[in-house]
Order: C-alpha cells, then sequence, then structure tokens
C-alpha cells in the first residue's frame, strides 16, 4: 500500500460576509497516496481553488482536519506549516509567480536557497530541472524574455526543484492556447510520474481531467467520484 501524502476529513470551509455566513465546502474527506494522480473539476466559484489552499495548509478549514505526511496542520504553528510545505509540497499557479528581476536560474534555485542548501548545489540542480523541461537554453533569461510557455515551465521546474512528495497545480494551463497547455500538461504528468510525486490538479478543462488517474468533481459544496 502507498504512503499516504495528503487526506482530509471531514472538511469544511465557510465565508463570512458581515452576519452572514457563506458555506463553500460541507465535509470533504479526501486521500491522497504517493504516485496518484487527481483532477479535481467543477465550475466557476465552486471552491475548487479553496479546496486547493487548504489541502497545502495556505489557509485554516473552518472544520475538520488536514494531514500531510501523517501531520495534522491544525496541530503546529505557522512557522512548521511553513517548514512542512517548504519540504513536501509543490505548487503551480495558472499566473507562474516568478520573480521578474530574476533569471530562470535564479527562481528555480530559489526554494533550495530559502532552505539553505548550498548554492553551488543549489543551482546544479535548478540547471538539471530546467533542461528536463526543455530550458536549457533560456536559464539566463529573466520572466520577461519568456514565452508564456516558457515562464510555465520554468514555474514547473521550481515546483519540482525541492523533490515534493506532492504537486499541488491551481489551472496551471489555464493561461496557454490548446497545443502549448498539452505540452506543459504532458510535461507535468511525465515529470510525475518519473519523480513519483502526488499531482492534484484543479482544472475546468475535460482534456486535461481525462489524463490523470482520478477525476473528482466539487457540486454543492461535496466531492463526487
Amino acid at each position: 500500500m502507498n504512503k499516504e501524502i495528503i487526506s482530509c476529513n471531514n472538511l469544511h470551509k465557510s465565508f463570512f460576509q458581515a452576519e452572514l455566513e457563506v458555506p463553500v465546502l460541507m465535509g470533504i474527506d479526501l486521500h491522497i497516496a504517493a504516485g496518484d494522480s487527481l483532477s479535481i473539476v467543477g465550475i466557476s466559484g465552486s471552491g475548487k481553488s479553496t479546496l486547493l489552499h487548504l489541502l497545502g495548509g495556505l489557509d485554516a478549514p473552518t472544520a475538520g482536519d488536514i494531514q500531510i505526511m501523517g501531520q495534522s496542520i491544525s496541530s503546529i504553528n505557522e512557522e512548521e506549516r511553513c517548514w512542512l510545505r517548504n519540504q513536501s509540497l509543490g505548487f503551480i499557479y495558472q499566473f507562474h509567480h516568478l520573480l521578474p528581476e530574476f533569471s530562470a536560474l535564479e527562481n528555480v534555485a530559489m526554494p533550495l536557497l530559502i532552505r539553505k542548501i548550498n548554492s553551488d548545489e543549489s543551482y546544479d540542480r535548478a540547471a538539471d530541472l530546467l533542461t528536463q523541461v526543455g530550458l536549457n537554453h533560456r536559464m539566463s533569461h529573466t520572466p520577461g524574455e519568456l514565452s508564456g510557455g516558457e515562464r510555465q515551465r520554468a514555474a514547473i521546474a521550481r515546483a519540482l526543484v525541492t523533490k515534493p512528495s506532492c504537486i499541488l497545480a491551481d489551472e496551471p494551463t489555464g493561461n496557454l492556447d490548446r497545443h502549448t497547455a498539452g505540452e506543459v500538461f504532458k510535461l507535468m504528468l511525465g515529470l510525475n510520474r518519473d519523480a513519483g510525486a502526488s499531482l492534484i490538479i484543479v482544472t475546468h478543462d475535460p482534456f486535461l481531467s481525462k489524463q490523470t488517474d482520478r477525476t473528482l468533481q466539487l457540486v454543492d459544496g461535496m466531492l463526487i467520484e
């Protein structure tokens, strides 16, 4: 049996507007094992991104428990949650969030440098990932000098450079044309398989969701197989 990477039990999330409670997630149970690939689909505003942020420890639930690598994130402080995220998770967003003043190589090495890993090793690992995503000739270029697809490839390399146990991706190809989106997603799945990391992707694109092992739909605050 594969090791469980992320799990949640009876997860609820509400937002409050003045005196009004707006429930978004209502009793989510989810278990992600090592090497799983999962798509979460649903209409705009259904709470897909909210769920992903909760699973990644970026937001706190209204009720319920989330565990990352067997550690309940409600039982640790913010500094410990940051460490757990940095050690175990990689995040990819619709917009690349690369730092504009740094080169592709520097952007990808950044998570390792934050860990205080030796700079030579950090840059070597970053260069290796950029080569794997086909950007070996673009390492010295800043994000402004890269195409949309190249920026997203660099963002994928940055998410993978720490060798995370799970990659959480929020509409990672939503800002790309169909051909580039297909290439980027094919790359994500290939690296997911090769690295053995789990993949949780939020998408509205049925073409992408059909390529993961499982697809769950978020409807009325509940996940449906």
